[in-house]
């Protein structure tokens, strides 16, 4: 998707992120109080979380767990859907 045109410059700057779906458009297929898959992407340096994808543009937080590492597949509880702040709160779900 094109982002800007520059003519000035002669460039054009894309981006991908809008094609992948808004936040909202994205939290339609998840429910509070579901176990679905995701990834490990991030974790936090004191280690008060890890950040998991649900969708390539949709992330939540989930409590941290010890032995989860990045790129990692995990099942995540869905603990709480927040709209108005765009976050999701989880938890690691045991296989």
């Amino acid at each position: 998707m094109i982002k800007d045109i520059d003519k000035k410059q002669n460039r054009i700057s894309f981006t991908y992120k809008e094609l992948l779906g808004s936040w909202e458009d994205n939290i339609k297929d998840f429910k509070q109080g579901t176990v679905v898959k995701g990834i490990a992407r991030d974790i936090e340096k004191s280690k008060n979380g890890i950040f998991i994808e649900l969708k390539p543009n949709l992330v939540g937080l989930a409590e941290y767990k010890e032995n989860v590492e990045y790129g990692q597949d995990v099942n995540v509880y869905i603990k709480k859907i927040i709209p108005e702040k765009k976050k999701v709160k989880l938890l690691i779900f045991d296989k």
